[in-house]
């Protein structure tokens, strides 16, 4: 047999690693239990100063007496033995003494450099004050001013430099198992634009309520940056900046980096880790997921996520409104990947309840910079994702008049423009409607197409709201609002916690569709009444468990997982996947026998036998 070049040998081995999936009759065997334990190898090898350094195993002052001694660091710390419990208050007293969200930021993030599972139980027991601060609208923010509170990487930054060494890069990061990757190339970050190699904060915090939310565990994800440069220049030449100066590469180089990229990851962590897509531009955000969708395990948040989190606020408002989606017309203000992602979902959702695809496309209707998108119009191109929108119509540019043309229930912006909807467009659709939908979905906060309080008080607190930022309650005319935030938090770490449990190969376009579903049917009644549209946040692990749960219901049911066998109680199988902030127990692992069999009792005995020998 002649010789295989060292090159060729990963593939080849990738590929007999991963044909045994289709020598399964259904699924690929996976002992779910083993997956999700902890490491016990790693924490048995690591003692001493280096314990105290280690976040993942570090317990700062709750180690014990006997585990001190045990693992070399009596004397390390501070006498006082303090409990979770206390540490966590500690933790978030600090918090709440910081000037500014920033600050709040860098604290939060310096505590996960210390103590992973004591940083995860202080997000999961205070979620709605602290996923602002660790996603958006701070995560935003933070990113802008990266190079300020970068204190050590966080995951892998690749850049196209690395083009043909991108599996090396990856064999680096030291955990075997990986099961979920965030990847960002920093062109669109938020409604902020091109932020390069700081856009890292994204998939960083991204990664961090899949864990915080859906539990899983964080030694599973993996944060990447791809950087290709950045147009940005006030960016690139800050001193600060932690990326490369140069222009973004594009076109036929960019596509290679990309699909190495791709097959790098299957050839490390198999076809199994989930690749999430997140803040890439419009011109390449469809284009990938078209390209990558149907051959990998990936999705695009942007484009799938926020388009289910909005559809489960349309199905949340249309119980107040008593409407079906085909009563409806849709105006979206932006016609971005957000917009066209959200028209997309709607219009499927539409045909789903028996519409046919021209009359759900033609209940949709789209205004950018540019105007109306409508035949003819002088400026602005109409290809791309929204050329299944374009109408016949008049080219009108003033949004106040668009409205009073389309006459639209419901007013979805999209767009990253502040105070898009001002007075006049507000009033106009509280003059078209009794109950107008407004969703000023733009992150962060100041990129919002309106506040909640302009709502409310413009339509005279008739309209249903929903933000992409969190507002606070609004009170009007002696009527408390709680505004609904359209947080993607809601959608995308269900879909990955039911990808990951599952071990399914693809995430299908219906995930998205029975995700928002299930999340419009958890909202109550009474939530609904206070103005919600969505279950409050601090519901939010409980709401993700259960639409996890209905995701694996429905990937068991298609013969969508490879995770063999199929568990009866999917539930039970899902929280059996959810990561423990409990701190583990690194004493000695010693047992007692009964008295009767103890060695001491023996010797003694036989001392007394001796004794009356002689």
């Amino acid at each position: 047999m002649s010789s295989i070049p060292l090159r060729n040998i990963r593939p080849i081995l990738s590929y007999y690693q991963h044909i045994r999936f289709f020598q399964q009759p259904q699924r690929y065997t996976v002992t779910v239990t083993d997956e999700y334990r902890p490491s016990t190898k790693s924490r048995s090898s690591i003692k001493g100063v280096e314990l105290l350094r280690n976040p993942a195993l570090n317990k700062g002052m709750a180690f014990t007496l006997e585990e001190r001694q045990h693992m070399g660091i009596h004397g390390l710390l501070p006498p006082a033995v303090v409990s979770q419990d206390i540490q966590a208050l500690r933790v978030m007293i600090n918090f709440h003494r910081m000037n500014n969200d920033l600050d709040r930021y860098s604290e939060l993030m310096n505590l996960s450099d210390r103590n992973e599972k004591l940083f995860y139980r202080v997000i999961a027991d205070n979620l709605e004050e602290l996923i602002p601060i660790v996603y958006t609208p701070t995560v935003g923010l933070a990113c802008q001013k990266y190079g300020l509170v970068f204190k050590r990487p966080r995951g892998l930054f690749i850049t196209i430099h690395d083009k043909g060494h991108i599996y090396d890069i990856l064999t680096n990061w030291t955990e075997q198992h990986v099961k979920a990757i965030v990847v960002t190339d920093g062109e669109r970050i938020l409604g902020l634009g091109d932020l390069g190699a700081f856009g890292m904060g994204i998939p960083v915090g991204k990664l961090q309520l899949y864990t915080a939310i859906a539990g899983i565990p964080p030694q599973d994800c993996l944060p990447i940056m791809l950087d290709v440069g950045t147009n940005n220049e006030e960016i690139s030449s800050n001193p600060l900046y932690i990326g490369l100066r140069q222009k973004r590469v594009t076109g036929k180089e960019y596509d290679e980096f990309i699909d190495e990229f791709m097959e790098a990851v299957v050839q490390r962590f198999g076809w199994n880790c989930l690749i999430q897509f997140e803040d890439f531009a419009s011109q390449n955000a469809y284009r990938l997921l078209e390209r990558y969708q149907k051959e990998y395990c990936t999705f695009n948040d942007d484009i799938q996520g926020t388009a289910a989190v909005v559809l489960a606020g349309l199905f949340g408002a249309l119980r107040i409104t008593g409407k079906k989606l085909i009563d409806n017309t849709f105006l979206f203000v932006g016609a971005g990947q957000a917009a066209c992602g959200i028209a997309d979902l709607v219009t499927h959702a539409m045909i789903r309840e028996g519409a046919s695809p021209e009359e759900a496309r033609s209940k949709v209707w789209m205004y950018d910079v540019h105007g109306l998108i409508v035949d003819g119009r002088p400026q602005g191109d109409l290809e791309g994702p929204k050329a299944p929108y374009v109408k016949k119509g008049k080219p009108i540019k003033d949004l106040t008049a668009v409205v009073d043309y389309v006459k639209p229930t419901v007013l979805l912006g999209a767009s990253g423009v502040a105070r898009l909807f001002h007075e006049a467009v507000l009033k106009k659709m509280a003059i078209i409607n009794e109950r107008p939908v407004i969703f000023a979905l733009s992150n962060p906060t100041s990129r919002a197409e309106c506040t909640a309080e302009e709502a409310y008080r413009e339509t005279d607190g008739r309209c249903i709201f929903a933000s992409g930022s969190p507002f606070k309650p609004v009170v009007y005319k002696d009527k408390t609002f709680h505004p609904g935030q359209g947080n993607n938090a809601y959608i995308f770490p269900a879909v990955a916690l039911a990808t990951v449990a599952c071990a399914a190969r693809h995430v299908e376009e219906d995930m998205f569709l029975i995700a928002a579903q299930k999340l419009g049917e958890l909202v109550s009644q009474e939530d609904l009444d206070e103005g919600r549209v969505y279950p409050p946040v601090p519901a939010i692990h409980e709401v993700t468990v259960k639409i996890a749960t209905h995701l694996a219901e429905h990937l068991y049911q298609t013969k969508k997982a490879w995770n063999y066998p199929e568990p009866q109680n999917k539930e039970e199988f899902i929280r059996m996947q959810l990561y423990d902030t409990s701190y583990e127990y690194f004493g000695p692992k010693t047992w007692n026998w009964p008295e009767q069999h103890s060695s001491s009792r023996t010797v003694q005995s036989m001392d007394e036998n001796i004794i009356l020998d002689s």
